[in-house]
């Protein structure tokens, strides 16, 4: 027997995964980024037959920041770059942190297609944006070293 066998790791619900948890994504073109869950889904479909959740993540961090620098430069290191993306469970690793993303996105997120996924990544950059500048959750827009 493997030991996620013994564990019965398969059957395991992923009931801590809610909207707003800060993940760490640890496979595929994002690995390594934070993330943040919009929507969870535990339940399997035919489409999916995992459990899943769409991620809101950060796929080019803000840069560092000196007095020297000019405004403008100043306001181009600062932009953050996000992702939005569907994951496997077994693909995301949850920390502790949590965001509170509810009232700002609250049923504008969508997948259906590319015009509709292109307008709501343009809201999710928006809204990470208006978080860096104020300068909450900023552990969120720190690179993750390892």
């Amino acid at each position: 027997y493997s030991f996620c066998t013994l564990l019965n790791i398969k059957n395991i619900n992923m009931k801590f995964l809610k909207p707003g948890k800060v993940v760490l994504v640890t496979a595929g073109k994002y690995a390594g980024r934070k993330g943040v869950i919009v929507q969870n889904s535990d339940s399997k479909t035919k489409e999916r037959p995992y459990g899943s959740s769409l991620i809101a993540g950060i796929k080019k961090y803000p840069k560092k920041v000196v007095r020297g620098m000019s405004k403008a430069r100043i306001q181009r290191r600062s932009r953050v770059g996000t992702f939005l993306r569907v994951y496997n469970h077994r693909h995301i690793f949850a920390t502790r942190y949590n965001m509170d993303l509810s009232k700002e996105l609250r049923g504008k997120i969508s997948l259906a297609d590319s015009s509709k996924k292109s307008e709501s990544r343009r809201l999710i950059r928006k809204v990470f944006q208006a978080r860096y500048n104020a300068g909450s959750n900023r552990w969120f827009y720190q690179k993750l070293r390892f």
